[in-house]
């Protein structure tokens, strides 16, 4: 009885994420295979005693199904949710990595796109070893409309001498249709950006 009841309260929650999502014919499956679940396990209940060791084990099997099912209804619906946020008619992501053979310590780096702060990260001990080694990281992915946009990119950190160091670049850059990716290459003489 308690798994009805856990099943339910999972048919519920799901339920409003679909609704949120509009996702109709993925829903109306969802339902059916919570719908079997919950007779599966109303029909234990009804019989009490009268399940045998192998009937137990074949609901087992059922319930491990259903289980399986919700999964990968799961994984469907993390990627519409991706799909949904950000379609690609209008995003956009900023990948940020150091230049090659860079000695400058890199603390922090802030983006402005079209004037509106969109991501600022501190970077750690660790974060800046993998990227001295070739690592990429990225920093901010969101939604813009076709067209040209101001990005501003401020990087702060200290040169190999132990002076402060900052630098601030501007950059446009051109949105059409597909996805557009933004390389930026940090170095202790200026950014250079790369857009694709």
């Amino acid at each position: 009885m308690k798994l009805t009841i856990r099943l339910f309260h999972l048919h519920i929650s799901i339920t409003m994420n679909f609704l949120k999502w509009e996702g109709t014919k993925m829903f109306y499956r969802l339902t059916g295979i919570v719908v079997t679940a919950f007779m599966l396990c109303y029909n234990c209940a009804a019989y009490g005693e009268d399940i045998t060791k192998e009937e137990l084990k074949g609901q087992d099997e059922q319930v491990q199904d259903i289980k399986s099912d919700v999964l990968s209804i799961s994984a469907e619906l993390e990627k519409l949710e991706e799909k949904l946020l950000y379609p690609s008619s209008t995003e956009v992501s900023v990948f940020v990595s150091l230049a090659a053979g860079e000695t400058f310590r890199l603390d922090a780096v802030e983006l402005q796109m079209d004037q509106n702060p969109v991501a600022r990260h501190v970077y750690s001990f660790k974060e800046l070893e993998a990227m001295r080694k070739g690592g990429v990281q990225r920093i901010y992915t969101g939604n813009i409309r076709t067209g040209d946009h101001d990005l501003v990119v401020s990087v702060m950190g200290k040169t190999g001498g132990g002076s402060d160091l900052r630098k601030t670049e501007h950059f446009k850059v051109s949105k059409d249709v597909a996805p557009t990716i933004v390389e930026l290459s940090l170095s202790d003489q200026g950014i250079t950006e790369r857009s694709r």
